[in-house]
């Protein structure tokens, strides 16, 4: 009879041990939150998309005064090129009808230095077009517009081709109010030309997202503080 109380007691233990351990539990885990990976934090006024959380995350990390920063350095500088031309149309819009390429639709904002959108901030873009030819003689492809009163812009477009010795790229030129130029570059993620172009930034990449009409891409400029 003791025998039996001792197995039977035995028995309670090791149940009442595998109940505790590590990985048994039957708890359920919330799912009225979201990870930290999967959180949104791009700032006021970004694009929706039906991309994944983590391209989401990605493309956070990646724009200027993002997630509640007050502080970034300026847009980085790098060469005009050859194939500027002044006076542009105004338009927001570079893209025509029936224009080869992938559609392209840039989305960001204008901030100084202390993360403070600047408003009616001129924004100046050129490139070259799906085969790797700017226009030289007119202004296809090539347009000015202004930031709106909350520092943001929106720029269609498409994404322009390579051509030798380059990498993909949309050049720019931004300037606040009575403020100084920055002149530069913006470059796509994925290129294999990317690591052997010369004059590219990492700093400059612009997170893409697909959607159904072609490319969403997103990116922050920042002009010294007045």
């Amino acid at each position: 009879m003791r025998r039996k109380t001792t197995l039977g007691a035995l028995l309670s233990i090791v149940i009442l041990l595998a109940a505790c351990a590590p990985g048994t539990s039957t708890e359920s885990i919330p799912t009225s939150g979201t990870s930290p990976t999967a959180v949104s934090n791009t700032g006021a006024g970004t694009p929706a998309t039906d991309s994944s959380s983590n391209t989401d995350t990605e493309m956070d990390a990646s724009l200027a005064c993002a997630g509640g920063k007050t502080s970034a350095n300026t847009t980085v500088e790098l060469t005009e090129g050859p194939y500027y031309t002044p006076n542009t149309p105004e338009r927001s819009s570079l893209y025509e009808t029936g224009m080869a390429g992938t559609k392209l639709v840039l989305t960001g904002y204008v901030y100084d230095t202390n993360c403070q959108p600047v408003a009616n901030a001129w924004l100046d873009f050129w490139q070259a077009d799906a085969n790797g030819v700017y226009d030289n003689n007119g202004y296809t492809l090539r347009g000015h517009q202004y930031t709106d009163s909350n520092g943001r812009f929106e720029l269609t477009t498409v994404v322009p081709g390579i051509y030798p010795g380059r990498t993909e790229h949309i050049h720019f030129k931004v300037q606040a109010p009575n403020g100084p130029i920055i002149t530069s570059q913006l470059f796509f993620p994925g290129v294999a030309q990317n690591s052997s172009d010369g004059i590219f930034d990492e700093s400059l990449l612009i997170p893409i997202q697909e959607t159904s009409d072609g490319l969403l891409g997103q990116y922050n400029f920042v002009v010294p503080a007045q």
